[in-house]
This record gives structure tokens, C-alpha cells and sequence, in this order.
């Protein structure tokens, strides 16, 4: 069984510049930082005496013999791109709500694909699990998200993530010393307020029209 563990993320400038219709003319720029709270993700081929061969625990439970039956798009495309196994067993638990504004369709992403590529033998570079998270998110699924979100979940830590047309994203983190990390942790307060949204609904709202939005982007 593999266990993987991915953390939420908090975006403080730049969002909005980090979806691809956007960047891939303009170019953009976020800044960011990982939480010590965290997405878990389980995985382990299933053994053959079940008489279904998927089994996906999240909200919902789950099991089914054909891998086009299961309902949650990023478990059936990851599995269906991203895994040679047939017979799989996964189950999700959160630190936090989903749909709380913390990333974690993209934590949940990167932590499926971390477990998949490492069940099949293969160790990805953060990078990598980043590149193929936006991927599955944008291009597979065909959600409407940005691009920030599975590169902090991937790398961790504070980054400064540039957007471009040539080169598609690049991240510098940011290495404080554990005094400023300390201050800045001293004056900051999370809040859950108990109101969830479907992030890729409000996106399209973004979306639908950018250009006419460059002034803020910009």
C-alpha cells in the first residue's frame, strides 16, 4: 500500500494570471505558500477476491467492475492515463473541507498521481507531479483551474511562480530564515467560515472574457 501525503496551499498576489488563456499571451505571477494541513491519499492494488475491481473511498464509497463507472473524473482519468493496474483500491482523507479555498482538487491531484506513478515503480520529481497534475486538470478533465495550485501542492514551501509563453511555468522559492518564517506565522490566523464553492464554477466567470479584465490582471 502506498500512503502519500500532500499539502493544502494558501495564494496571497497573482491569482488569476496563472490560468493558461491568460498567461500564454500576457505571462503572470503569483505568490504562495503551502499550510501544515494536508490531503491523504491511499492506494493499493486490489486483491482478486473482491467481485468488483475498483474500489474509491472520498465523500462517497465507490466500487465498480468497469473503470468508465467510476463517477469522480479525477480518480477514473488518473487511473485511466497514469496507472497500468486494473484493479485498485484508494481512499481519501482531508485535514480540511473540500471546496474551502485551500487548493485541494489540486492537492488531491498531485497526491493520486504521487501514489499511482509510485505504486507502478516510479519515483516523479515534484516538478513532474506538477506538470502532469495540471494536465489531468485542465487538458483530461477539462476543468476550469489555473495553474498555480498543483505546483505549490507538488513543491512546498513559499514560491514565487512565473508564467510564460516560451517556457510554461517556472518556481523560485522563497528561503527565509526561521525568524521571519516565525514572525510571519505569529501574525497569521486561518479561518474556516463554513462556506465551500465549487472553485472551477467561479473560474469560468474569470474565464468568460479575460481580456476584458487585463487591467486588473495586469
Amino acid at each position: 500500500m502506498i500512503i502519500t501525503r500532500t499539502p493544502y496551499r494558501i495564494g496571497l498576489f497573482g491569482g488569476g494570471t496563472d490560468f493558461p488563456i491568460w498567461y500564454k499571451e500576457n505571462g503572470g505571477e503569483v505568490l504562495s505558500f503551502s499550510i501544515d494541513k494536508y490531503c491523504y491519499l491511499s492506494c493499493r492494488v486490489l486483491p482478486p477476491f473482491f467481485d468488483f475491481n475498483f474500489r474509491m473511498v472520498y465523500s462517497k464509497v465507490e466500487t465498480c467492475i468497469k473503470l468508465d463507472e467510476i463517477l469522480h473524473p479525477a480518480l477514473r482519468e488518473g487511473i485511466r492515463h497514469f496507472s497500468t493496474h486494473r484493479r485498485l483500491e484508494v481512499q481519501h482523507h482531508g485535514d480540511l473541507p473540500a471546496r474551502s479555498g485551500v487548493g485541494s482538487s489540486s492537492a488531491f491531484a498531485v497526491g493520486l498521481l504521487n501514489a499511482l506513478s509510485t505504486l507502478e515503480g516510479i519515483r516523479k520529481p515534484q516538478l513532474q507531479l506538477a506538470s502532469d497534475a495540471i494536465r489531468l486538470e485542465q487538458d483530461i478533465i477539462g476543468e476550469v483551474v489555473g495553474s498555480q495550485d498543483q505546483i505549490a501542492c507538488s513543491i512546498g514551501g513559499i514560491n514565487h511562480i512565473k508564467f510564460g509563453q516560451v517556457r510554461e511555468w517556472i518556481a523560485h522559492p522563497f528561503l527565509l530564515d526561521l525568524n521571519r518564517v516565525m514572525e510571519i506565522e505569529d501574525r497569521a490566523f486561518l479561518v474556516f467560515t463554513g462556506i465551500t464553492r465549487n472553485s472551477s464554477e467561479i473560474s469560468k466567470g474569470l474565464v468568460n472574457g479575460i481580456e476584458s479584465k487585463s487591467s486588473i490582471l495586469n
